[in-house]
């Protein structure tokens, strides 16, 4: 693989910071139109409580994603093995053909660790780095709440205006120069979110298709697709999940070799 795709890949795929096809014999397909139990209501806080009540909950999350990365055009395939403590760290193994870890990152809500084992770099910043590929309002719960198919906390605020669409419910809003849309099914869970600064150049828009329900009754989606612009780079990241796991005991490792050199920014 080509150095510069690699380091391309190191921006986007482990915090995503830019900003299921395969089928486990525990996951059962949720009908969100069948399950659904909340009405719609006219008034802004009914709604957002509706939404705040489906949101998912949990200690851990692991999940295994074979996932396609578009960058500019330029397709890469790997498996993410992505293990989360629920507001406190987001691990990630990225592996290649024939199961091959080429990278690792962890994520705090205050700094970001990536190795490059394919290169032997390491990347060590603060979360504040990712600001210059996005908007200041994405923080570590946005990444936390987007991976596990959550509305983004922040965006449900009272400022918040709700519209009928179809079979959906839209909800639209400002958060500083941020604009933000949700898309909101019946169930009212989270369909799709888009995030635009124009001043910038920069948009975001998280796609969550085909909802499964695990063994412990929990309900995610397995099928994420990210879409990001930043002025003219344009990546898709599209996530399949084929084995979703809440509430384990989970062991993050971490650690930079000292053969490993920092990556130049």
């Amino acid at each position: 693989m080509k150095k510069n795709t690699w380091n391309k890949i190191f921006v986007v795929a482990f915090g995503l910071l830019v900003f299921a096809s395969c089928k486990s014999k525990k996951q059962v397909v949720v009908n969100r139109n069948a399950t659904a139990t909340v009405k719609p209501a006219s008034d802004v806080e009914t709604r957002l409580a509706a939404i705040r009540s489906k949101q998912l909950t949990f200690n851990t999350f692991s999940a295994k994603a074979k996932t396609q990365l578009n960058i500019n055009g330029n397709d890469q395939d790997v498996t993410l093995n992505i293990r989360i403590a629920r507001d406190k760290k987001i691990w990630v193994s990225v592996t290649a053909i024939l199961g091959v870890e080429v990278a690792r990152a962890l994520i705090t809500p205050d700094s970001i660790l990536v190795l490059n084992k394919f290169q032997g770099v390491y990347l060590k910043k603060p979360f504040s780095y990712i600001h210059k590929f996005a908007s200041k309002q994405i923080d570590y719960t946005t990444l936390q709440s987007l991976l596990v198919g959550n509305a983004i906390p922040k965006l449900l605020n009272e400022d918040i205006t709700f519209e009928p669409s179809a079979n959906n419910i839209t909800g639209s809003g400002k958060l500083d120069e941020l604009m933000y849309k949700l898309v909101l099914g019946p169930d009212m869970r989270v369909t799709q979110t888009s995030l635009a600064n124009e001043q910038l150049q920069q948009s975001l828009q998280v796609t969550n298709n085909v909802f499964i329900q695990t063994p412990d009754n929990k309900v995610v989606p397995s099928q994420i697709d990210i879409a990001s612009v930043v002025k003219k780079q344009k990546i898709q990241v599209n996530l399949r999940y084929n084995k979703v796991e809440f509430d384990q005991q989970l062991d993050y490792p971490f650690s930079i070799p000292d053969k490993y050199s920092p990556a130049a920014d």
